[in-house]
């Protein structure tokens, strides 16, 4: 796996909403570079302009635990290395910027705060959405999307989620007990919630529901996960739903095989979530 190495100097900001932003010079660059890229992509549909906005990110190398930095939650920016969740909330927050006509750097780190965390408000490492499915339920109450999966076939389950509580010692943040007994109460929360997926064994008859620039969201039969990894749907020249990710295999790319078939090779997978931004 290649993973991008985190750069060691930072400059720390405020943005709008008084919360500190963690950027490198480098990224801030790599900012202003994408603001030219994109400014003229917006598509009649913002799944066209998701599809286009995220492509403008290929052969990004793909990195792990890239939030986890410091020794308190800040809103991290990095457009130099992307993991799987990074990748799409900056896809998101830049497609909207491009449909709200919002530009500049402040706008952006305002939108990257809203998608992060809980209700749109940075307050401490539990406020971020660590398990995607309360990330897309989370920002389906903001408006920014909507879960489709339950139209297009999905069936709701029940799972308890506690991967982060047993396994502590994979987060540098629950090492402090007040952020892991809050995590504890998210995930109690969880618990009280159903989960909506669409069988692996379902995708392929339902696949003419899935739109470009859908987000794909991959569910698992690992103890205590709800989702191991999450893309955006892109519907190539085969005319095939495939996944545009970044993937730990080394960067963000489009699946060389259609969704159907990529999933089939994903081990531990039993299906997907599927949200549309709106």
């Amino acid at each position: 796996m290649k993973i991008f190495p985190l750069l060691l100097f930072f400059f720390i900001s405020l943005n709008t909403s008084a919360q500190a932003v963690i950027c490198s010079d480098q990224d801030k660059i790599a900012f202003d570079a994408k603001m030219g890229e994109i400014q003229n992509l917006e598509q009649s549909d913002i799944g066209g302009t998701m599809v286009l906005v995220g492509k403008t990110f290929l052969g990004i190398p793909y990195a792990a635990k890239t939030l986890e930095i410091g020794e308190t939650e800040s809103l991290v920016i990095n457009l130099h290395g992307l993991d799987c969740t990074t990748f799409v909330e900056n896809v998101l927050a830049f497609s909207n910027l491009i449909i709200e006509d919002k530009m500049n750097f402040d706008a952006y780190a305002d939108e990257l705060e809203n998608i992060r965390y809980k209700d749109g408000k940075l307050d401490g490492y539990a406020s971020r959405l660590h398990y995607f499915s309360e990330w897309i339920a989370n920002n389906e109450k903001k408006g920014l999307l909507k879960d489709i999966t339950a139209e297009i076939g999905g069936q709701q389950i029940n799972k308890v989620i506690n991967f982060m509580s047993t396994h502590r010692d994979l987060y540098p943040f629950l090492k402090d007990e007040d952020n892991y007994q809050k995590i504890r109460e998210s995930e109690n929360y969880l618990n009280q919630q159903s989960i909506c997926f669409l069988p692996q064994d379902l995708i392929e008859a339902n696949e003419s529901s899935i739109r470009s620039g859908d987000i794909i969201a991959l569910t698992t039969s690992i103890n205590g996960l709800d989702i191991t990894h999450t893309g955006i749907a892109s519907k190539e020249q085969d005319g095939r739903i495939h996944l545009l990710h970044a993937s730990s295999s080394g960067e963000v790319e489009v699946s060389e095989m259609p969704l159907v078939d990529y999933l089939k090779k994903v081990k531990n997978n039993t299906g997907i979530m599927v949200a549309r931004p709106l």
